[in-house]
């Protein structure tokens, strides 16, 4: 924990918030969301990944945060997404197809998230593919930690399979099917402000190609998800420049249009004190 920044320590607490919340509001009693979170926090392996994972991607690459706040406020975004929906009566694939309950889309979201980025420890190009192999002991590890009983087994594996889905899926780049998965692509899309590109932005470099990235997350003043008048989702994005709708219409939209989750989200944009204009 000491060795953890206020911005993430301000990130899990916010996580912390909507498990609470999440448990609260279910009527099953099934607390393995919260015992997830717990046990999740704490774990040296992953956070020791995550730690690394942000050095490549900004010392050696010279790209945005990939790290463990980045993670985090990926899974804040997923998991507010989900209690969203779940408020408004919109069932997760997994609820819908009988195979789970909402506990169950939520943890393999939280394990998504907090996992997602764990191949830019290796590299940009593929790191999802290298993601999902990095993760899968991990995941096998933390759902026999927590589900031992024989009898969790179909349990187990349908989490590992969300979870995996929505860790190679995130890019947008290759198809997902389930709510879950889409999910992780659309709360990845919505890390991008300026936050995100501080660091970066303060080491001296020659220019290279991920500067657009670096230059647009840092036009980008807020990012809101809230519940939506004419589907389940609005995402509201404030920015202060044009440079920003680069992170909207190249990164974000296509992130949303390519999953399943894409008719629950209306998606807004504006540069600062301009006309608010819808994009889907």
């Amino acid at each position: 924990m000491e060795n953890k920044s206020p911005k993430e320590l301000n990130v899990e607490t916010k996580i912390n918030d909507l498990v609470q919340k999440m448990v609260e509001h279910q009527s099953s009693g099934d607390e393995l969301l919260l015992r997830l979170w717990k046990r999740i926090r704490t774990d040296a392996e992953i956070q020791t990944i995550q730690d690394y994972a942000n050095m490549v991607s900004i010392t050696r690459l010279g790209l945005n945060d990939h790290g463990p706040v980045h993670m985090k406020i990926v899974c804040c975004n997923a998991l507010k997404m989900l209690y969203i929906l779940h408020e408004a009566g919109i069932q997760t694939s997994l609820e819908k197809e009988g195979i789970g309950s909402i506990t169950d889309s939520a943890c393999a979201v939280m394990i998504a998230a907090l996992l997602h980025d764990s191949g830019m420890t290796i590299g940009r190009n593929g790191h999802e593919f290298y993601s999902g192999i990095i993760s899968y002991s991990l995941i096998n590890s933390l759902l026999k930690e927590l589900l031992p009983d024989n009898k969790e087994d179909m349990r187990r594996t349908v989490l590992r399979s969300i979870a995996m889905e929505g860790i190679i899926g995130h890019m947008g780049t290759y198809p997902i099917h389930s709510i879950e998965a889409g999910l992780i692509q659309i709360a990845d899309g919505c890390d991008m402000t300026k936050g995100r590109a501080r660091i970066p932005l303060e080491i001296p470099s020659k220019p290279t190609e991920g500067d657009i990235h670096k230059y647009s997350a840092n036009a980008i003043e807020k990012v809101r998800i809230s519940q939506g008048y004419e589907c389940p989702l609005k995402i509201e994005i404030e920015m202060t420049s044009e440079v920003g709708l680069f992170q909207v219409e190249e990164v974000l939209m296509p992130k949303i249009q390519s999953c399943p989750a894409k008719h629950l989200v209306e998606l807004y944009a504006n540069i600062k004190n301009d006309e608010v204009k819808r994009y889907i």
